[in-house]
């Protein structure tokens, strides 16, 4: 009984410290750009049954209830939380914000499609749209490529990509971004670089035009902040915190019964 107790509270010290690891993960990242926070999600483990409800006795009786131990917790999922971040005005024509639940393309010319909310966009030598990370850069698909003499961008709610070029008085349309969205978000694979690639859980992407099927606008001068709130998780971190607490007070508590009687013996 008392090994039990151990090992129970030991499965729940050992959840709520992998849960320490998600909080601290998100508040290291409440100011990285379209960042979106996590939770984790706990489920109980298997009963050890003494007297099952519903059970008979000799006489027929039926129990009401049964007599049973839980033997701890586990946890069962790292869910992504993918409300919408603040929009933070930056001034710079790069920039670009998505307002809804969207996602851009962007590829490294390899086999495999990434996708993110960041719209921190830049232009390589040749003019090319593209997001930069700290290793690679990344291209938008489909490709945007800036005239040399652009002297002024603009983009549009709708995705509409325009320039006006040195010795022109009027704006030319030379592309059109494009935003994907995904059965399942939270199935996506995060895989760092504020990037992620799809899986048999989220479905494959399916592109449409910003302002249609409920992938959001687009937002020029504009970057979207993280939706971590410190303050909540600074809560968390207090909870968690105190239930690794309890549940080392009940292993305190279990050794102490367990020399309590390995002492009797003596008597």
């Amino acid at each position: 009984m008392l090994n039990r107790a151990m090992n129970t509270a030991a499965s729940g010290m050992d959840a709520f410290i992998f849960n320490l690891d998600t909080i601290a993960n998100n508040l290291a990242n409440a100011g990285t750009t379209a960042f979106k926070r996590s939770r984790t999600n706990f489920e109980d483990l298997y009963y050890q049954y003494y007297k099952l409800p519903g059970a008979q006795d000799s006489q027929g009786n039926i129990a009401p209830e049964g007599i049973y131990a839980g033997t701890g917790v586990r946890v069962s999922a790292v869910q992504p939380d993918f409300s919408q971040g603040s929009l933070l005005s930056t001034g710079r024509q790069y920039d670009v914000a998505i307002s809804g639940d969207g996602f851009f393309e962007v590829t490294d010319q390899g086999p495999v499609m990434y996708y993110t909310r960041n719209g921190q966009f830049t232009v390589n030598a040749s003019g090319a749209l593209m997001v930069a990370t700290a290793n690679r850069g990344l291209l938008l698909n489909p490709p945007i490529t800036i005239p040399q003499d652009t002297v002024e961008i603009s983009i549009d709610a709708t995705g509409v990509v325009s320039v006006l070029q040195a010795g022109s008085t009027t704006l030319q349309q030379i592309g059109q971004i494009q935003l994907n969205k995904f059965m399942n978000r939270e199935g996506l694979l995060h895989v760092g670089d504020n990037l992620y690639t799809p899986t048999d859980a989220s479905g494959p992407a399916q592109p449409f035009t910003p302002g249609t099927q409920g992938v959001g606008l687009l937002r020029q001068n504009f970057l979207e902040a993280s939706n971590t709130e410190p303050v909540r998780e600074l809560v968390d971190l207090i909870k968690t915190q105190r239930n690794v607490e309890l549940n080392s007070q009940v292993i305190q508590a279990s050794d102490q019964m367990l020399q309590l009687v390995a002492n009797l013996r003596r008597f």
